[in-house]
């Protein structure tokens, strides 16, 4: 494994939305490292890619509501612990749970284990509220997978914030957790 700039010179036989990802930040001009690797299903499996990365390694959590009808994606720390009743509050949105899978692929064009906050650009129609916890913002660099969890790039905080997520047409919500 090894850190490298920008997008891959080959992109042959990688996916559409993972070059979707690149084509995005290279449009708004963002400066970005990728390494690609093994398939990355659990925080657990992103240990060794996070130590190469340097950056805020974030846990992404897709949640909703009980009557399924608001939708959130969660950027946490991956040293936090998720407790529900917490982000509850803040949020104003009493019984989160899980989102099923069939809503993240719908809404986000992305499966379990490559949850990203690059997914938002999928979120034509806006159905998903970001949540971004203050530590992540705290952070020069974001770790996230580009669609795709045989990936992961970084790149800075401030670009996620002033480029990325107005790009995707999203704003966010900041939490303690």
């Amino acid at each position: 494994m090894e850190l490298q700039k920008g997008r891959p010179a080959d992109t042959a036989g990688r996916l559409e939305k993972e070059i979707r990802t690149y084509d995005l930040l290279d449009r708004l001009g963002v400066e970005y490292e990728r390494i690609d690797h093994e398939p990355a299903m659990t925080m657990e499996d992103c240990k060794e890619v996070d130590q190469l990365l340097e950056a805020v390694i974030c846990k992404n959590l897709f949640l909703c509501n009980r009557q399924k009808t608001a939708f959130y994606l969660l950027m946490i720390p991956d040293t936090k612990v998720f407790h529900t009743k917490d982000l509850s509050a803040q949020i104003g949105s009493a019984r989160l749970s899980f989102a099923k899978p069939e809503y993240m692929e719908e809404f986000l064009d992305i499966t379990p284990g490559s949850v990203s906050v690059m997914g938002l650009m999928n979120d034509k129609e806006h159905r998903v509220q970001l949540l971004i916890d203050e530590d992540v913002l705290d952070g020069e660099y974001i770790g996230c997978h580009p669609c795709i969890n045989t990936s992961s790039i970084r790149f800075k905080v401030k670009d996620l914030i002033e480029k990325v997520i107005p790009a995707m047409g999203h704003d966010f919500v900041k939490v303690k957790l």
